[in-house]
This record gives structure tokens, C-alpha cells and sequence, in this order.
């Protein structure tokens, strides 16, 4: 019995995974406002009742491609932000990892690009969600770090979300920048965080 149910979950993770594929494709083309439900079964090969098994609406469905499409990004953001270190090292690192995720997930960074300000408001509010996760986890790292003793709370809070942004801005820059642009957007994001370098470093002062 154990084992025709673990088959039965199985199948039911890969048609949902399917759908979020499918859709991720699909809106390369279209936003999620306009998606039908319809149009995404049609190309997994499966019903249009059994998208409801898995989501509640195209809203609901777009909720899991935020969380999917942020979800890789944290132990990135939170590997970088835990190295020490030379600052042009640290920020050469930072940069060139936010390049390698596009260049790994352009589907993902796309739909984000196109959402972020779209008529979703779920997905608006579930990429906002995602956004403040990643800044109080980029605040726990900073707090660690030796520059940052004497920081309030809120200070702490504001550099990190000055990191998250950053991270995810140039990111989309990126993913959508015309062929031959990307070392144009590398050096500036690398200036750009230079700047929040300097910044911290005399913040106190």
C-alpha cells in the first residue's frame, strides 16, 4: 500500500511540475493576467479538471513560479553574503554568480522581469513576500560581519535590502539586455556596489 501511494505522489509532484513548466513556457509569450487554464493542460496533455488538483487559479499557479523562480536564489544570495574577505573579490564573485543564475534560469528571471509590476496582485504581493525573506536573511548575514558592529536594527535592515535589490535588479538587467550588453551591466553593477561598499564603510562616521 506504502508503495502505490509514494507512486501516486510521485506522479501527482511530475503533473504538477509539468503544468509550472508548461506555463513558464507559455509565458514567454503572454502575461499570467491572460493565461487560461485551458492553454496550459492543453500542453502537458491532461484535462482541465486536473489543474485543479494542484492550483486553485492561474493566480495560484503564478504564487508557485515566484516561489520557484526565488526559491534557488537564497542559498545563492546567502553564500555570498557570508564570504570574507577582499571587498572587489567579494564583489567580482557577486556579479559574476548573478550572471551564471540568469544565464542558468532566463525563463525564471524573465517572468519575474514581466510580473514584478504586471495586474497579478497575488504575484505582486508573493514576489514582495520573497523579497522581505531575502533581506531579513541578508540582514542575519551582515549582522555577522565585523563592519557591522555598532549598526541599529533598521540600518542593518536597510543595507541588506540595498544588497537584495541590487541582486535581483541586475539580474534583470541582465536576462533583459540586448546580445553584447552584459559586460556593459556587470561593470556597472560591480560599480554600483562599490558605492554601497563605500557607503557602509563610513556610515558611522
Amino acid at each position: 500500500m506504502s508503495h502505490t501511494v509514494g507512486v501516486r505522489q510521485a506522479q501527482k509532484q511530475k503533473t504538477r511540475q509539468a503544468l509550472l513548466d508548461a506555463a513558464l513556457v507559455l509565458l514567454e509569450e503572454q502575461s499570467l493576467s491572460s493565461l487560461g487554464i485551458r492553454e496550459v493542460t492543453r500542453a502537458v496533455g491532461v484535462a482541465p479538471t486536473a489543474f485543479y488538483r494542484h492550483f486553485r487559479s492561474t493566480a495560484d499557479l503564478g504564487v508557485a513560479l515566484v516561489e520557484e523562480s526565488l526559491g534557488s536564489l537564497h542559498p545563492m544570495i546567502q553564500s555570498t553574503l557570508d564570504e570574507t574577505g577582499e571587498h572587489e573579490l567579494l564583489i567580482r564573485n557577486t556579479v559574476d554568480l548573478i550572471a551564471d543564475y540568469v544565464r542558468a534560469q532566463p525563463s525564471h528571471v524573465r517572468f519575474l522581469a514581466r510580473e514584478r509590476h504586471g495586474g497579478v496582485q497575488q504575484v505582486r504581493e508573493a514576489m514582495h513576500r520573497e523579497l522581505i525573506r531575502f533581506s531579513e536573511e541578508a540582514k542575519a548575514a551582515i549582522a555577522c560581519h565585523p563592519e557591522s558592529e555598532g549598526w541599529s536594527d533598521d540600518d542593518l535592515y536597510m543595507l541588506a535590502r540595498l544588497f537584495v535589490d541590487h541582486m535581483v535588479m541586475t539580474a534583470i538587467e541582465l536576462v533583459e539586455a540586448t546580445p553584447g550588453d552584459e559586460a556593459a551591466i556587470k561593470d556597472m553593477a560591480r560599480r554600483q556596489m562599490r558605492v554601497i561598499h563605500l557607503g557602509r564603510a563610513h556610515w558611522l562616521d
